[in-house]
């Protein structure tokens, strides 16, 4: 097994392999994430992506290799950890509030109410997704764009050394997804940031770097220059990813 002790790696898998019902879903994967990465997950529907998202999380264990979070079992850093699954079908009809949704992030086994630190952290979370004043609002009366803010908030509420999002801007528009990757931009001068995307051209405007996931998984820097990507994986043209750098487990060194 590969080892790697760099402290300034927040994330570590060494040679995980997992499977699902006796599928395989991801092999021999080795990955290096440091401290202050934006990246995104990228690849075909069923190559690992959201897999790789729960193995880091802990949700999952892999049937082979090891998952350092910080140093340690992700089960033990968890609450360093804010995610946001893929958006659900919601009941429109249930009577919840804006700051009901995002104190969601704050629940924990050893207590069922809400203390006054755990209002101001959703209070503050609101802030930083630029919904202010929407705390009382009733969730069912946002528009798509404004959920996906309020549950990133809710991710947010923990105060998380690592975010972790699946799908953020699906089913918005353009510009919501604009104002939402503002704001992860934002937001990663204070944590790592992994996301999943489908949209590779437009995040690589705002992302570092780009995991390639299909049942494996390499690492590219995000630029500018035209070229082709990953055909293996998507089996097609797709461009804005370089392929001559960062293919090592650890990846590119930024400047």
């Amino acid at each position: 097994m590969q080892k790697n002790n760099n402290p300034t790696h927040e994330i570590l898998l060494n040679n995980i392999s997992f499977a699902y019902k006796q599928c395989n879903v991801l092999e021999d994967v080795t990955l290096f994430i440091k401290k202050g990465e934006f990246a995104s997950i990228v690849g075909p529907n069923g190559g690992g992506k959201t897999t790789l998202l729960k193995l880091i999380l802990g949700l999952i264990k892999p049937d082979k290799g090891d998952v350092r979070i910080f140093g340690k079992s992700p089960d033990n850093v968890r609450q360093r950890i804010g995610y946001m699954p893929q958006y659900a079908h919601l009941d429109m009809t249930f009577p919840a509030t804006v700051m009901d949704v995002v104190l969601m992030g704050r629940l924990k086994k050893t207590n069922l109410w809400f203390s006054k630190k755990d209002r101001d952290m959703a209070l503050n979370a609101i802030d930083d997704v630029g919904m202010t004043g929407f705390a009382p609002t009733g969730f069912n009366e946002l528009s798509g764009g404004q959920k996906q803010r309020i549950l990133i908030a809710r991710a947010l509420c923990s105060n998380p050394d690592i975010l972790l999002l699946d799908e953020p801007t699906a089913n918005v528009d353009q510009q919501t997804e604009e104002n939402l990757f503002s704001i992860l931009h934002k937001l990663n001068a204070k944590m790592t940031i992994l996301l999943v995307s489908h949209d590779l051209g437009f995040v690589s405007k705002y992302v570092k770097s780009v995991i390639c996931v299909n049942r494996q998984v390499v690492i590219h820097p995000t630029s500018l220059i035209n070229g082709a990507m990953i055909k293996d994986i998507y089996h097609g043209d797709l461009k804005m990813v370089r392929h001559d750098h960062r293919c090592s487990p650890e990846g590119h060194t930024h400047d």
